[in-house]
């Protein structure tokens, strides 16, 4: 177990920090920090990766504070996509990479969910950025209207794995309606069963915000499963989901 709990009931074995699987990467939309001083102390075992959530980093005055909090508990910080995008639209990546150094962020989200950059231009940012941060990449697009190619996504994975990404993630929003889910939050299984047949699942965080899709990872994938856009307040939640401590997953069998 990861801490002192009870020890009478048979349940699945889960490594403690640094894990390399079964990792929990949750969203920050920029909660207040002795909130997130508390949800830490209460829960910061369970969290490996911390993203600041889109722009917010950029605008955040208490964002050096919000990184040592996260450092003292043994959470990699990373900025999310979304600003890296709009950074590299602008050629002032440079200039972020500087910025986050000085704010002491250890890791960055490199994504293309706006469609602007080509495949090649996400490549080399992984590449350039990987030598000075821990890279997630992320593939998929937070259009719904852009199709689901599952080729296509295992090979954009594969290509950021080999540019130096440490973890690449699986695109499903905020919202979990787009990419790795329908509109309607389903979850595209072809997708999932093609990137866990073709790629390390130790190096894939599957976005899903949702307590169901939560489960559905836990039920097909198994305990170690990474997830990721986890609600901060969702952390032990997500827990019990994958100790089988909940309805949805409690026939999921035990890996002792």
């Amino acid at each position: 177990m990861l801490w002192d709990c009870p020890d009478f009931l048979e349940l699945p074995r889960r490594a403690r920090k640094p894990r390399t699987a079964g990792l929990t990467h949750v969203l920050d939309k920029g909660v207040p920090l002795p909130s997130l001083a508390a949800r830490l102390e209460a829960t910061g075992e369970l969290v490996d990766v911390l993203k600041v959530g889109w722009g917010i980093g950029y605008v955040d005055r208490t964002l050096k504070d919000r990184v040592a909090l996260c450092q003292a508990a043994g959470v990699v910080v990373s900025l999310g996509g979304t600003l890296l995008e709009i950074a590299a639209l602008q050629g002032r990546v440079a200039e972020l990479s500087a910025w986050a150094v000085d704010q002491g962020i250890g890791a960055i989200e490199v994504s293309n969910g706006l469609r602007e950059l080509t495949a090649d231009a996400k490549t080399r940012l992984v590449r350039e950025l990987a030598t000075s941060f821990v890279v997630l990449a992320e593939t998929g697009a937070k259009d719904d209207r852009v199709p689901v190619v599952p080729a296509r996504w295992v090979d954009e994975m594969n290509a950021d794995l080999d540019a130096g990404a440490r973890w690449v993630i699986a695109e499903g929003r905020e919202s979990g309606t787009v990419g790795l889910f329908t509109p309607d939050g389903e979850v595209r299984g072809d997708l999932v069963q093609l990137i866990a047949d073709r790629l390390p699942l130790d190096r894939v965080i599957f976005e899903a915000p949702r307590k169901a899709q939560q489960a559905w990872f836990v039920r097909h994938l198994g305990t170690d499963v990474n997830l990721g856009n986890v609600d901060l307040d969702e952390v032990l939640p997500l827990e019990t989901l994958r100790l089988g401590l909940r309805a949805d997953t409690a026939r999921v069998r035990s890996r002792r």
